[in-house]
């Protein structure tokens, strides 16, 4: 794993799908003084299993300390840091932008531009669904602001490795 230029580091976990589990992981981050930026957590395929993506910062070091610390937990099963570039990341926003009838198109062509849902109309306000990676959830959201952003909720990232290599508890089972 190679330095971030920006810290930060996406961790993919997969842990027993109980209660608790959660709250210690997000406990381990908070004794220790890590940061999370980014949390997101669903079921798996494999029955019994979560997936956690967590995006957090540090150096290399502590990322590295983090992993060691989380794989020790009661029912975490793996911890993978995943890398930028070898790995699929992406995220959800629902983003209501401010428009009135003179910025409407303007606002809808850059909703076009970055293949947003349009979700809801008003005559006030236009609410967009946008999926993809950080920055292009960024260069949307730095584009609509000038119009005024009303509400916006986002997913958290999540994320998994390029290729045919699993996170999994039986990295070749796929019938499970």
């Amino acid at each position: 794993m190679k330095d971030n230029n920006n810290g930060l580091y996406t961790l993919a976990m997969l842990v027993s799908d109980h209660a608790g589990v959660l709250q210690r992981i997000v406990g381990l981050f908070s004794r220790r003084g890590y940061n999370i930026v980014s949390l997101s957590v669903g079921p798996t395929y494999q029955k019994g299993t979560s997936r956690i993506t967590v995006v957090t910062e540090g150096t290399t070091a502590v990322v590295r300390q983090i992993q060691n610390q989380v794989e020790k937990l009661i029912d975490v099963f793996r911890v993978i840091i995943l890398d930028n570039e070898t790995s699929i990341q992406s995220e959800l926003i629902l983003a209501k932008i401010s428009t009135k009838d003179n910025t409407r198109s303007k606002v809808l062509e850059i909703g076009e531009i970055f293949k947003a849902k349009i979700l809801d109309v008003t005559p006030e306000t236009i609410t967009f669904q946008l999926t993809g990676g950080t920055n292009k959830i960024q260069s949307f959201m730095t584009l609509v602001k000038t119009y005024g952003v009303v509400e916006m909720a986002r997913t958290g990232l999540t994320a998994m490795e390029r290729g045919a290599l699993p996170l999994s508890l039986h990295p070749y089972d796929e019938d499970e």
